[in-house]
């Protein structure tokens, strides 16, 4: 029998740890599963000595067996993208010197040929599953346990290495501040490669004892369903879900939709995250279901490391206060302290949730703490204690006429227009400003919207935000062939 389970989860007991459809499955089923999956792994060995194991599976129990079995065994556990593209799954395998991987037969396919020109081991869960469980090594908590990778937004996805000790910390600040009980039920649609996904929900609940309702792939019909009969009392999501959800919601028969969104309200917590939520989604979700959603910040680097009360004020296009046990500051480009509300500065933390390092990468590392600090490369002001996303210091701050402006924010503000469903803004070259600022926006199915009306509506609505008056406005939203959005050509230019 194992001399350590970590994380933990609730044993000796017949609570439901998780549901998928029709299959259900105890606590002791889970720990007895991950228990013969790590003696597998191990195969007669006394530990796996952090040996770099990848694994590709939907939300499921084999997610499950997979992710703790590895970090019971002393592997570190690599979750996957189950849509990654060949050289997205090319890097991650390579760069971390993977020499396992795991999919089921529905998975396969995608990573054979790249598994065997690597000469990387693919398996089944069934395959490796021993048909006893045996003995487990014990575990210092300042182990590696897990690499995930980062976006990629400016240069090659790095690898991020948590320890045990982190995971416990990023799991347990969660606990405390969202008040996580053995009760609640929650929903997991979310992806299983992302600290939202594997943390928030999935580590939370199965810590805590909780009951997670397996969803490999968003079903918003079956969703909605089960929120109308008042199964959750949890549900996190990111912004575009409930941009989702309230879109479906206007399109559900009368006595449906308002079911649906009593059962919303009957839940104690709405959490929004993972991107910045639009004030007009914020206030448009509180007046359907009357839940105040509670958004917060974090990374793939340290988990959550701020958030909006549990119990208290949660405000509209804030993230809120830094969570128990996670220091926060902002410092400015001169790496002093910003001591003053209102005046920007990047995000710098310090805590026991924040990552060991960067997988093979020493000088990225480095270049990540300062003096002790870890950089997020996120710039955020302070107002009335509160913390509020500017963006990204790389890509969301526009540097115009001596200002910085917050791409996020604008975005939020052209979003309010009744007419536009969607928008990117980004900064241009110009010569006179530094970078002008450049929205692409995309226009709700049978709107009409021309430029001189549009620019007539920025006029008023910008001037809080005090961007020079030269804004470009293009009519399409080009995205790249894994939909994400792309830098586009300017097609039309309107000053004023």
């Amino acid at each position: 029998m194992p001399t350590t389970a970590f994380p933990q989860l609730k044993t000796g007991n017949d609570k439901l740890a998780l549901i998928n459809d029709d299959e259900q499955y105890s606590y002791h089923d889970v720990n007895l599963r991950a228990d013969r999956f790590a003696a597998g792994l191990l195969a007669g060995k006394d530990d796996l000595d952090e040996e770099r194991i990848a694994f590709i599976s939907p939300a499921s129990l084999d997610y499950v067996t997979a992710l703790h079995g590895i970090w019971r065994a002393g592997g570190i556990a690599i979750p996957l993208n189950t849509a990654s593209a060949e050289a997205e799954l090319e890097h991650y395998l390579s760069s971390a010197s993977v020499t396992r991987v795991i999919a089921n037969h529905e998975h396969q396919g995608s990573v054979r040929a790249l598994c065997e020109r690597l000469n990387i081991g693919l398996l089944e869960i069934d395959d490796v599953l021993a048909d006893i469980p045996g003995n487990l090594p014990e575990l210092n908590e300042q182990r590696r346990a897990m690499i995930l990778f980062t976006s990629g937004t400016t240069n090659k996805p790095k690898g991020v290495v948590t320890t045990h000790s982190a995971i416990r910390a990023q799991i347990t600040t969660l606990l405390e501040a969202w008040e996580w009980q053995e009760n609640d039920v929650i929903p997991l649609f979310l992806p299983l490669h992302h600290v939202h996904g594997i943390i928030n929900v999935l580590c939370c609940a199965l810590w805590c004892g909780a009951t997670v309702h397996l969803m490999p792939k968003l079903d918003l019909p079956k969703l909605c369903a089960a929120v109308g009969d008042e199964t959750y009392t949890v549900f996190m999501a990111v912004p575009t879900i409930y941009v989702k959800l309230i879109d479906y919601l206007g399109g559900l028969d009368a006595n449906i939709a308002q079911k649906t969104c009593d059962g919303f309200g009957a839940m104690r917590l709405n959490v929004s995250g993972s991107a910045a939520c639009p004030v007009k989604v914020f206030e448009q979700w509180q007046n359907l279901t009357g839940q105040v959603l509670l958004e917060r910040y974090g990374m793939t680097e340290v988990g959550m490391a701020i958030s909006n009360p549990y119990i208290g004020e949660r405000r509209a296009g804030y993230v809120g206060q830094a969570l128990p046990g996670v220091t926060v500051q902002l410092f400015d480009e001169d790496d002093e302290a910003v001591v003053e509300e209102a005046t920007p500065g990047e995000i710098r933390m310090q805590g026991a949730n924040v990552f060991r390092e960067y997988w093979n990468n020493e000088s990225a590392t480095d270049e990540s703490f300062k003096n002790g600090w870890f950089c997020s490369g996120d710039i955020a002001v302070v107002e009335d204690g509160y913390i509020r996303i500017m963006g990204r210091s790389s890509i969301d701050i526009i540097k115009s006429g001596g200002y910085k402006l917050s791409a996020l924010e604008i975005e939020g503000v052209l979003l309010m227009h009744d007419d536009i469903s969607e928008v990117a803004v980004i900064g241009v070259h110009d010569d006179t400003w530094g970078e002008s600022v450049a929205a692409v926006v995309g226009l709700r199915a049978g709107a009409e919207l021309d430029l001189a009306a549009l620019k007539q509506w920025c006029d008023g609505k910008m001037s809080a935000y005090k961007i020079p008056k030269k804004l470009k406005i293009l009519d399409a939203l080009p995205r790249n062939a894994m939909g994400k959005v792309i830098k586009p050509e300017l097609k039309t230019t309107i000053e004023w």
